[in-house]
Formats: C-alpha cells, sequence, structure tokens
C-alpha cells in the first residue's frame, strides 16, 4: 500500500491526517506561516508538486508558495500533455521499448549538442522510474495515440491533460500534508553567502517572512515578463504570444541571479513553437498550437516560404518554428493548405481561413496575391511524387526548390483552400540556475549552494541549451523536482 510506505517515511511530529472531503483546506488560515519549515518550495506546477511530494515523503515539513489563485494554479503544467521517460518495453500506455541511448540521441540532435551531456544522461536514467513514481502519486495516463504526432512509443500521455495531472499531484500532496498558499507572491529573498535564510512573500496585501532549513526554485522562467524578452529581442517581443500564465515574470530567477546565482542557458533560447495568431496574448494553452506545417507550406508576410516544411518528424521540428516565424517580417506567417488534408491534423481552437482560390486566399490573409500565386506554383511543379506518409520520413519531395520540403510534399491543387495565421507562441525560457545532479544550485565562485535546489523550467537550460522534443520539459521538471524534494529534505533535516 502506498500510504503505509507513506506512514513510514513519515515521522511522528508531521504524520498523516486524512482530510476532510467535505471542506475545503484554506491552508493559509490552517498553518502558522511564521513556523519555520523544513523545506519552502516556490512555484505550483509538476516540478515543484514532486519537489513538494518527494521532500514530503522524506519526513519533512514543507510549504509551497503559489502566486496563482487556485483556479490558475500548476503555471504551463496547466496546458501540458504528456511526459517523454526512458523505458525498456511496451505497457498498457506505450507501444514499445524507448532505451536511454535511444532518447539521449534525439536529445542531443534537437539541441545540436547543446546540453551538459553527463547531467542529461543522468536525467535520462532517472527517468525511467518516473512513470512508475508519478503514477504511485495519484497520476493516470491514457492509451498510446496515433495521428500526426506519431508518439504513442515514446511520450507517455496524461488521462485528462495537464489539469487532472496537477490536480492528482495535489491531491496526494494535501492527503500527506504538504502546506500549499495561494496569491503568495514572493518579493525577496534572503541569501547569505550561498545559504538561503527566508523568503519574503506578500499575502493578504502583507508581506511575510517565511524560513526554511532550505529551499527549491521551481518558480518557471520568464517567458510572461516582456521587458525582460525585449532586452535580447528587441521590439519584435511585443509580438510574441505567451502560451502559459502571466505569472512567470521570472522574479525569483532574478533574484537567484542576484544573490550570486551562477547563470546558465542563452537569454534568447526558448520552447516557442508557431500558435495561431488569433490566440490571447497570455494562457491560450495547447489549443492554439498548430500541427499541419507537415501538410502545406507557411510562407511569410510578403508570401515567400523561409524553411524546409517535412524537415523531420514534427515531434522533433515542432518547436522550431516559434523562433522561425519570429525571425520573419512583423513576426507573422500562414500555414497554407488545401481541402485534401483537412482532416489530417488537430486543429486550433479557430477556423482555419477558406477561400476557393489561392488568389482569394491571399487577398483575405492582406498578403501580396501575386506572390502567393507564384509560391505555390513553384512549389507544386517542384514536387516529386512518392508515397505520402506522415509517420516516417517518406519520399514525397520537391527538387531543385529553395528551401526545400525534403519529405510530405504534396502539391496544393484540391479546393478550396485554407490558412492559418501564426505567430511565436512562447512556453517557457532557458536562461536559468546551473545545478548539479542534486539539483543543488551552483554559485557563482563554482561552489554548490549551501542549501538551495531548484527544478524545472527555471534550470532547464541545463538540459536544453537550444531546441526542444515533445513531453521533454515534462520530464525534466518530474525528475529534478523529486530529486531536488529529497536533497532539499536530507539537508534540512540533517
Amino acid at each position: 500500500m502506498i500510504l503505509a510506505r507513506y506512514h513510514c517515511k513519515l515521522s511522528a511530529d508531521t504524520a498523516i491526517k486524512d482530510p476532510n472531503p467535505e471542506k475545503e483546506r484554506i491552508l493559509g488560515e490552517m498553518t502558522d506561516l511564521n513556523q519555520k519549515f523544513d523545506v519552502l518550495v516556490i512555484g505550483g506546477g509538476n516540478a515543484a508538486l514532486c519537489a513538494a511530494i518527494s521532500a514530503r515523503l522524506e519526513g519533512a515539513s514543507v510549504l509551497v508558495l503559489e502566486r496563482a489563485k487556485k483556479f490558475y494554479r500548476g503555471g504551463n503544467t496547466r496546458h501540458t500533455r504528456n511526459m517523454r521517460c526512458a523505458h525498456d518495453e511496451a505497457t498498457d500506455t506505450l507501444t514499445g521499448p524507448y532505451p536511454e541511448d535511444e532518447l539521449f540521441e534525439d536529445l542531443l540532435r534537437v539541441t545540436e549538442g547543446e546540453t551538459d551531456e553527463e547531467l542529461a544522461r543522468h536525467m535520462i536514467h532517472e527517468s525511467k522510474d518516473m512513470l512508475n513514481w508519478i503514477v504511485e502519486q495519484g497520476v493516470k495516463f491514457q492509451p498510446p495515440l496515433g495521428g500526426t504526432l506519431g508518439l504513442g512509443r515514446t511520450n507517455s500521455f496524461f488521462l485528462g491533460g495537464g489539469r487532472a495531472m496537477l490536480n492528482a499531484l495535489y491531491n496526494t500532496a494535501d492527503r500527506i500534508g504538504v502546506t500549499v498558499q495561494y496569491e503568495a507572491e514572493v518579493t525577496a529573498l534572503d541569501i547569505q553567502d550561498g545559504m538561503f535564510v527566508s523568503a519574503t512573500a506578500r499575502i493578504d496585501g502583507k508581506d511575510l517572512n517565511i524560513r526554511a532549513g532550505a529551499l527549491v526554485a521551481a518558480a518557471g522562467g520568464f517567458e510572461s515578463n516582456i521587458d525582460w524578452l525585449e532586452e535580447y529581442w528587441g521590439e519584435a517581443a511585443r509580438n510574441f504570444l505567451i502560451r502559459g500564465t502571466a505569472n512567470n515574470q521570472g522574479s525569483v530567477l532574478k533574484m537567484l541571479l542576484d544573490a550570486g546565482v551562477q547563470q546558465i542557458g542563452d537569454p534568447t533560447q526558448c520552447h516557442a513553437v508557431a500558435i495561431d495568431a488569433r490566440a490571447p496574448k497570455y494562457d491560450g494553452g495547447i489549443i492554439t498550437r498548430l500541427d499541419c506545417v507537415v501538410f502545406g507550406i507557411v510562407v511569410n508576410k510578403h508570401a515567400k516560404r523561409f524553411y524546409d516544411e517535412g524537415e523531420d518528424i514534427w515531434p522533433k521540428r515542432y518547436a522550431i518554428w516559434g523562433r522561425l516565424v519570429a525571425q520573419q517580417p512583423d513576426q507573422i506567417a500562414y500555414i497554407v493548405f488545401d481541402h485534401s488534408v483537412l482532416t489530417k491534423f488537430m486543429p486550433s481552437l479557430f477556423p482555419p481561413i477558406k477561400a476557393d482560390t489561392i488568389t482569394e486566399l491571399a487577398e483575405k490573409l492582406q498578403i501580396p496575391a501575386t506572390s502567393l500565386d507564384e509560391t505555390v506554383a513553384d512549389f507544386n511543379a517542384a514536387v516529386i511524387d512518392g508515397t505520402f506518409d506522415h509517420t516516417v520520413l517518406d519520399d514525397c519531395r520537391t527538387e531543385g526548390l529553395d528551401p526545400p520540403k525534403t519529405h510530405w510534399a504534396q502539391r496544393l491543387e484540391t479546393p478550396p483552400f485554407y490558412a492559418y495565421p501564426v505567430r511565436p507562441g512562447i512556453t517557457f525560457t532557458y536562461l536559468g540556475t546551473r545545478v548539479n545532479k542534486e539539483a543543488r544550485i551552483q554559485m557563482a565562485d563554482g561552489k554548490p549552494a549551501a542549501n538551495m535546489f531548484a527544478a524545472g523550467e527555471i534550470m532547464s537550460g541545463n538540459v536544453l541549451g537550444k531546441g526542444y522534443a515533445a513531453g521533454i520539459g515534462m520530464t525534466i521538471g518530474s525528475v529534478f523536482g523529486r530529486i531536488a524534494g529529497r536533497e532539499a529534505a536530507h539537508n534540512a533535516r540533517n
């Protein structure tokens, strides 16, 4: 029994109490926040919850400070669907094995070698046990999926999506005695010579001093801070859309860096995909993402193609398209396709723009009609027929076209014609804190922090120097969250 294991690991003064299902626990009122906790976790997403649960299972008293309201808790985890872990055999939710070496090679390919290889291999090895551990915490997975994503062998999909996964983790955290305080914005960190002393949190309009024996920073990146993005991207950042919460301002990251924590990662690198340009500025989530690039062509505001739409299997290339669109004039592009592929991919929340001719479509998109006609005609003329199969690197390609479409090239000739306008949609940034294999934060002088740990997006730059593979962000959060919580608990209690 899982509960039996919980009871064995927790000391008498932190014994589990069964929650009252008829009364919601309002944790700010029930817990004295003036007490000194063993472990303070800043953040409320997957990494934070894995850290909190892990620390609590080691017998530590744990406080989680979540900046958001309860309904919006969880940051970007709310919009996730799956995680990518190494495993040795097929299961009820995975169609086959995904060895450690293969996952490492996939990571090297998408990052183009810009990763801490030792740390990456460590994460991948630890990921093999994550699918079991996270199920023990109440998370459920669904049967493998097919379709354009092609991830049935490599990625496990959460039953009910990210919110269901979060609810399961929060339920477990509540059951075993983790204290969660919502609407708690951390405004200052007291760090002395690499040792965390306390945090200042604004709760109910008051600044409270929160003391803890160890800190786990799991508060995400700075993708919602447009002013900070603009420092690196210039005015183009004003046209970026933020797929997740508006709360990820990077304030905790900035406090840590200002306190002498070693920085890692390129501030211009991020997980950014092409999302529907009609999406809201913040929190559009997964329903605004578009997976139809491989079925058509992508043009900029001048109706010109600018990249190979068929370069590689979509889950290994979808995350480059945000950056590609960001480099186009006015940070706008259009995915153009015809009626023959309309039902072959998951659509956006918004309907595609439809027209009976390419000329009419261009007029509706307000881009040069003559240029789009020429672009489509040149593309159609360059297509070499083959056997179309979006699940493999097929032989449908172009010849004599620049840029080429190396796979899945099909002529756009069946009316009506469609287009989705897309803009860069940032999920999270890679600038972060350097950590070691124990998830311990490293200081700028090269020494490990005395009692500070990090997990999730705030340290993702250790593994992701650039690029992205579907589901790897959740793996980083889960693996390093579990490690950070365990190590923080040992540090605080010893």
